[in-house]
């Protein structure tokens, strides 16, 4: 099995190659995800690599296991918001780049929460968005830095991404 530092450095996975990571990491607690994460998406050929970049993705916050951002991006005056992740995938559909798009995207509350879910075997922290048929479950890989696997119903296989922690 190639190691999570050999598929970074490579660039790109299988999907199989992925799923076989990220079911070698161990589970985490929900306390453990609190705080700021950077994201980028762990290559595997999927259709949404790189997505949420191209849009203008900074990460994810979360503040507490109710209070969570899932959609981070960052500003034109290099600050930070929370989007609404309805708009963002309205507005992203359409082109626009998010970071332009801010006063329509932007939001204040908590577009998901924090549950510990099975999830390929295996009960760990993983994201649960309010509005979206949506669970992103994450694995530790160290201390600052995790690999999540996005479980879509509406997708035919996880999109994997990359959290490294902003301290």
């Amino acid at each position: 099995m190639v190691s999570f530092d050999e598929a970074l450095a490579a660039g790109k996975v299988t999907p199989e190659e992925a799923a076989e990571m990220f079911d070698s990491l161990p589970a985490l607690r929900p306390k453990e995800l609190i705080g700021l994460w950077k994201g980028q998406s762990f290559l595997t050929g999927s259709p949404q690599d790189g997505q949420l970049e191209s849009s203008g993705w900074y990460g994810r916050e979360f503040i507490d296991e109710n209070t969570v951002h899932p959609l981070v991006f960052k500003s034109k005056d290099n600050g930070r918001f929370a989007v609404d992740p309805l708009k963002a995938m309205a507005l992203a559909s359409q082109g626009t780049h998010l970071p332009d798009a801010q006063s329509e995207a932007e939001t204040k509350e908590a577009k998901a929460r924090i549950r510990v879910v099975e999830f390929r075997g295996m009960a760990t922290a993983s994201m649960v968005y309010n509005q979206l048929p949506i669970i992103d479950s994450f694995r530790k890989v160290d201390d600052n830095t995790l690999l999540g696997a996005m479980e879509n119903v509406q997708l035919p296989s996880p999109y994997f991404f990359v959290l490294g922690r902003q301290i």
